[in-house]
């Protein structure tokens, strides 16, 4: 007996003052569980062999069994079980002789975590019962056969999420007896949008199949004139995701008792995604030099980046908007939270939530950068995951935004959300979290101010339209392009708009009254503008064109500034100026060419080939100011894939990645990257040089895992040129 109470002295807990156990926010850590746990002092003749005993657990988790099957986790890289909450799934225990109910008592136990509690949910005993209640922990017998049972386990809809130790104890005389930690029989949890007790449940199975299960997904980028799209592989099902995203919770320090709410778990997910104060998976960088890392641009899906943080624990370099949110999209689908990436064009960064992003004029008439701090991106990528909130009043359930981009600080960290979509288009931007600032992204006015000498703010022009003007999502079940933007506003003048901005402003969104300032506009004479469709490398003319509605004649003196700028609409540099007289007809329109030269603006041009011009125009006759500006994007040449003979499970086959150099000048350090979801693990190819007009070609062997429609996707990156991409559908027979 000696012994066992020195050993007992070591595992005491050190001592603290303020809380009898430290905090438990391991899913990895483990605990010691005793085989013999004895009710006292043990008598000499007993054997524990004269009793029950376990000989073998069977768990039924291989992919083609009935428990991936029913629990749509088939598709999960992983030996061990992984079930889904709320939902009944099946073990065999084979004893050592057989089980006779009257007698024999046993009981099966999960544990999580290195302090399992029973009334944090992390110890959780399960004795057999007569009838599973839905959505309740329980166990009942369903088959016998000599000495094998067999047992239908029901989770609780809402437990925790994550890996459970499973013990099964028998009860004896003399003390408890149990099993051995054998990690194989270690049962994953999971949210479950096919159950209807879930917080996650979802009612449409299409939507499901997309949202949980659907392993790619398309970003949408570019600008609101010009919609460009890509491949994105989430990978939610690849070898160690799982244990990744399970990990991120134990590195956001997620209490376990707190696993089991989605809204929690998003909220810590939105901070840890971004390496900004917590050392988190991604550090962004949006300054176009990407040292000791990858640029954005080059990845073509989650599970690299994932994987690398699992193993370094170190934040991977480096990633913009829609990295953060294709990471983000993966740890949700992964864990069984239907979610979705969404991009808002013209997305309005305010500094200080005003709903107002302010553009500087000086007296002539150009955009002041040194006194504008507001910036408008082409686009922003954030996420929705779909949850009841409990938390709001009723009504506000549903897709909540959730984003991991770190933009500003909440509650004193880089995080964002969830905050309800619903809410948003309402206004009531009083429900947490983060609503006020999203609204702002997708709602603000941009005002043209002028600074008079006295110091005075003359309101030149305002523009209620370009900010939020086209928010979309991949469609369901396709690869095309749906618009959501009635979701998050009403239309634009209608009186449901206006009330909720005046409901908005009510519960605290900032907004300056336009009586706060001058402001009379020129309405009689409109000036627009238009880009031509431009390749990558090629001369392209842009035209500005003014109608006179009136029936005066007036002149104008016109500045046109071309900018290079970052896809957050932060100007590198300007690389184009051009000013002129426009003289305006009564009753007619004027439309002025302004040649742009490749040689203007490819020595500075930026990743995402994306320009930003502004044109301002004063009416001398009046002296007032017209604004106008737009982003355009060039079109990037693409990757070709091509496949080589058909496609076979468990065959070898090779894929082939073509790519030509369209510019007037020599690539330089390529990197080619190719990646499948459940076809093939990402490879990469470093060239040093392409010349121009040459054609790189690299063939890839592989061997495809898993019949069915697969995709391939393929990015090409250099110093010169980014954002090359390529894919294609493939479709993997079987053998």
């Amino acid at each position: 007996m000696s012994e066992t109470t020195s050993t007992n002295e070591e595992n005491k807990l050190p001592l603290n003052g303020r809380r009898a156990i430290p905090p438990n926010y391991s899913n990895d850590e483990e605990n010691e569980v005793p085989e013999m746990e004895a009710f006292g002092v043990i008598p000499r003749g007993f054997n524990p062999r004269d009793y029950l005993r376990v000989v073998d657990i069977y768990m039924f988790k291989e992919p083609h069994e009935i428990n991936k099957q029913e629990h749509h986790t088939d598709k999960y890289y992983n030996p061990k079980l992984i079930v889904r909450r709320g939902q009944a799934f099946q073990i065999q225990i084979d004893f050592n002789r057989p089980y006779k109910p009257e007698s024999d008592q046993f009981w099966l136990e999960f544990l999580m975590g290195r302090y399992p509690q029973q009334n944090k949910g992390t110890y959780i005993p399960i004795v057999l019962g007569s009838v599973l209640k839905p959505g309740q922990w329980g166990a009942k017998l369903i088959h016998r056969e000599n000495n094998s049972i067999r047992l239908s386990i029901m989770s609780s809809a809402t437990c925790i999420i994550g890996k459970f130790r499973l013990y099964v104890a028998v009860l004896t005389p003399f003390g408890i007896l149990r099993t051995r930690r054998n990690s194989t029989t270690d049962t994953y949890i999971l949210f479950n949008p096919w159950c209807q007790l879930d917080a996650v449940y979802l009612d449409d199975e299409k939507e499901r199949e997309e949202y949980v299960l659907n392993d790619v997904g398309i970003v949408f980028h570019g600008n609101v004139e010009d919609v460009k799209s890509r491949s994105w592989s989430y990978g939610q099902f690849e070898e160690n995701v799982l244990d990744a995203c399970l990990f991120l919770m134990d590195k956001a320090e997620l209490e376990l008792s707190g696993r089991g709410n989605p809204i929690k778990i998003c909220r810590v997910a939105s901070a840890v995604i971004n390496s900004r104060d917590d050392n988190g998976v991604i550090a962004g960088s949006w300054n176009n030099t990407y040292d000791y890392g990858v640029a954005p641009s080059a990845w073509t899906g989650s599970v690299d980046i994932l994987l690398e943080y699992y193993s370094s624990k170190q934040p991977v370099r480096y990633g913009q908007c829609w990295v953060f949110a294709g990471v983000f999209n993966t740890f949700l689908r992964c864990l069984g939270i239907p979610a979705r990436l969404i991009t808002n064009y013209s997305s309005a960064h305010d500094n200080n939530a005003n709903l107002r992003m302010d553009f500087f004029l000086d007296d002539e008439g150009k955009v002041d950068t040194r006194l504008t701090k507001d910036s408008v991106w082409n686009y922003h990528c954030w996420n929705e995951a779909w949850m009841t909130r409990p938390d709001l009043p009723v009504g506000f359930g549903g897709w909540q935004v959730v984003d991991g981009t770190p933009q500003e600080t909440s509650d004193g960290m880089y995080r964002c959300g969830p905050a309800s979509v619903q809410a948003i288009k309402h206004g009531h931007v009083c429900f947490q979290f983060d609503a006020p600032f999203v609204y702002a992204e997708v709602n603000s006015d941009i005002f043209y101010t002028r600074m008079e000498k006295n110091g005075t703010q003359v309101v030149e022009n305002i523009d209620t339209t370009r900010i939020g003007q086209l928010i979309v999502t991949k469609e369901v079940g396709g690869d095309g392009m749906v618009d959501i933007t009635e979701e998050y506003k009403f239309r634009e003048g209608s009186d449901e708009e206006r009330l909720a901005l005046e409901t908005a402003v009510m519960y605290g969104v900032k907004k300056q009254s336009i009586q706060d300032t001058t402001y009379q506009p020129q309405t009689d004479v409109d000036m627009d503008f238009q880009a031509q469709k431009a390749v990558l490398g090629n001369d392209f003319k842009v035209t500005v064109t003014f109608r006179n509605k009136s029936r005066n004649s007036y002149t104008a003196t016109t500045y046109f500034s071309g900018n290079i700028v970052f896809y957050t609409g932060v100007t590198k540099s300007e690389f184009k100026k051009h000013s002129f007289s426009a003289k305006l007809e009564p009753s007619s329109s004027t439309s002025f060419d302004i040649l742009i030269k490749s040689s203007e603006y490819m020595r500075d041009l930026l990743e995402q080939a994306s320009f930003h011009f502004f044109v301002t125009a004063r009416i001398n006759e009046t002296g007032k100011i017209l604004a106008v500006q737009k982003a355009v994007m060039l079109e990037i040449p693409t990757l070709l894939i091509k496949t080589k003979g058909g496609l076979v499970a468990g065959k070898q086959t090779s894929v082939i990645v073509e790519f030509t150099n369209p510019l007037k000048q020599t690539l330089e350090n390529v990197t080619l990257r190719l990646e499948g979801p459940g076809v093939l693990r990402t490879v990469k190819k470093q060239f040093g040089r392409i010349p121009m007009n040459s054609t790189l070609t690299w063939e890839v062997k592989f061997t495809p895992m898993r019949p069915g429609l697969r995709k391939l996707i393929a990015s090409l990156n250099s110093d010169a040129l980014r954002h090359v991409y390529g894919e294609l559908n493939v479709q993997i027979q079987k053998p």
